[in-house]
């Protein structure tokens, strides 16, 4: 939002100055300062301004992206994710979606181990009360079916 908001600012200071420089005259007739003398200088500055802020926010934006140490962790859970999709008609998707969340919050969540575990059983089996008792909506149930 901030990258909009200095572009509508640049042009708004290129315009202003455009007025300021072909508008006003920079001396009076008389030879001394006129009416455009000051609006010029604020033009510039406001155009200067304007440029420094743009080009200091894509700066730090850059230096964000490139210090970023989550890549490896966003592609485990990309290929988590690929994973899923294979093997939700091979395990089924109670199974798949139990070891789809064993594996993110293990990288996600580390050093709690019971909570995670807890999770991935109880996240699936209410996402599959909800889709197979609830709504009638048909889970895939993998090569091995579950009893229930």
């Amino acid at each position: 939002m901030r990258v909009p908001f200095l572009l509508v600012v640049l042009a708004a200071s290129l315009f202003y100055s455009y007025i300021a420089f072909a508008e006003l005259a920079f001396l009076s007739s008389a030879g001394r300062l006129g009416p455009g003398f000051f609006p010029r200088i604020i033009g510039v500055a406001l155009v200067a301004f304007s440029c420094f802020c743009l080009f200091a926010d894509w700066k730090l934006a850059r230096e964000r992206e490139a210090a970023s140490p989550h890549w490896p962790t966003v592609l485990l859970i990309v290929v988590a994710s690929g994973l899923l999709v294979l093997t939700l008609n091979l395990l089924g998707g109670l199974l798949a979606m139990a070891a789809f969340l064993l594996l993110c919050l293990s990288v996600l969540n580390r050093g709690h181990t019971v909570q995670n575990v807890a999770v991935s059983l109880a996240f699936p089996v209410a996402v599959f009360l909800l889709f197979d008792v609830l709504l009638n909506a048909s889970v895939p149930e993998g090569l091995l079916p579950l009893p229930f």
